[in-house]
């Protein structure tokens, strides 16, 4: 038992420098995944506030007079018959 303790260990101090790029590779990735997280979040609550804002603000209505569009169709209809 004593020996498989001690070959595990020396294997494991072989590829401590692999072990530690691996772990290091997961936390940036980890920092990264939680950075892109954080800057999504931030971006959808901007997003839902400045849509708030704006919800409140009074909306400028343009009507438009088609009279003068329907009246020349009315009168084109009219004079090809």
């Amino acid at each position: 038992m004593s020996q498989e303790k001690v070959d595990r260990y020396k294997q494991e101090k072989a590829n401590r420098k692999q072990i530690m790029r691996k772990q290091k590779a997961m936390g940036i990735v980890r920092k990264l995944i939680l950075a892109v997280v954080a800057i999504a979040l931030v971006g959808w609550l901007g997003y839902s506030a400045f849509d708030i804002y704006e919800s409140g603000k009074e909306r400028v209505v343009a009507e438009v007079n088609y009279d003068a569009v329907t009246n020349y169709l009315n009168n084109m209809s009219t004079t090809t018959e």
